[in-house]
């Protein structure tokens, strides 16, 4: 007997495409808020009523067979039209809440400064800031957009670069520091990288690309959040090494300088949403907003970047 829409095992079907989506039982239950076994279950009697294996089960994953592949672009892209339509059709005159999932640092330093002037330009679109240093899957969350930092390394997301980040010592011009021997004496601000990789602009990398000592008894101010290491820096604390991009409108002001160099080559951002995303108008506007945000700020010569 043919499934008619009368007879469509909706909670089945949406068990198959969370789990097709994330990879695994174990994730789709996570996100549906049931039991492993219950997946496992619906899944199993999709199967049965289809007559068909929609996945290869394996060692803690599970694979889509070939019916499986062509039946979950129809049903991610079925699901995430019905939840584009009931937001907009929840939203009182027709505002549309994208949300923007970036880093701590990122977000206040970025972000939330640029968050009046998008309202002005798209005044039917809220934005929603999700901060958080933890890398989390979009298909496990609420974010819309999310702005990574790292080496682009996404699967399952489509990934654009955006900007190379670039880390430099700066100060309040306070101190009047101008040569790299002051880190001998003078305290260095440092803050706690939530992923430890080779990449991290630490001032041991620094230490070695410029071939200046950092002697064992220099005074370190340490900090958890790269926000603060900042305000420190600010205060005329002491030499941050800081992303040149986070604190651009304090370098632009002259409330902190470049006391020297070299700047050292850091991370990049990336733009990451979920495949089709940008399909949606609001998602779309809010993308290509960000892109164009970071398409004019100043490259070290204080001309726009590329688009």
């Amino acid at each position: 007997m043919p499934i008619t829409r009368r007879r469509l095992p909706l909670s089945a079907l949406r068990a198959f495409e969370a789990a097709a989506r994330i990879g695994s039982f174990k994730g789709a239950a996570e996100e549906l808020g049931v039991t492993p076994t219950a997946i496992s279950h619906q899944i199993r009697d999709l199967e049965a009523e289809l007559g068909i294996a929609l996945f290869t089960r394996q060692v803690r994953k599970v694979v889509l067979t070939d019916v499986g592949l062509q039946l979950f672009p129809v049903l991610r892209n079925g699901f995430d039209a019905f939840q584009d339509a009931i937001e907009r059709a929840a939203k009182p005159g027709g505002r549309t809440v994208v949300t923007i999932g970036a880093t701590n640092a990122f977000t206040a330093r970025w972000l939330v400064p640029r968050l009046a002037a998008f309202s002005k330009l798209e005044r039917s679109i809220d934005l929603q800031l999700a901060a958080s240093d933890d890398v989390v899957p979009l298909a496990r969350s609420e974010v819309d957009i999310a702005i990574r930092y790292g080496q682009g390394d996404y699967p399952g997301h489509v990934v654009e670069r955006l900007w190379q980040d670039e880390f430099s010592p700066v100060c309040n011009p306070l101190l009047e520091i101008d040569s790299a021997e002051a880190v001998a004496t003078t305290p260095l601000i440092d803050f706690k990288w939530k992923r430890a990789t080779p990449r991290n602009p630490t001032w041991e990398r620094w230490s070695k690309a410029s071939g200046v000592a950092i002697p064992d008894d220099t005074p370190f101010l340490r900090f958890s959040d790269e926000t603060h290491a900042i305000q420190a820096a600010v205060a005329g604390q002491g030499i941050g090494l800081l992303s040149t991009l986070l604190v651009a409108p304090e370098l632009a002001s002259g409330a902190l300088v470049e006391c020297f160099g070299p700047r050292m080559p850091a991370h990049d951002y990336f733009l990451v949403t979920r495949p089709r995303a940008t399909d949606n108008p609001a998602v779309g506007a809010v993308a290509s907003w960000i892109k164009a945000q970071f398409a004019a700020v100043p490259d070290r010569d204080g001309r726009p970047s590329a688009s």
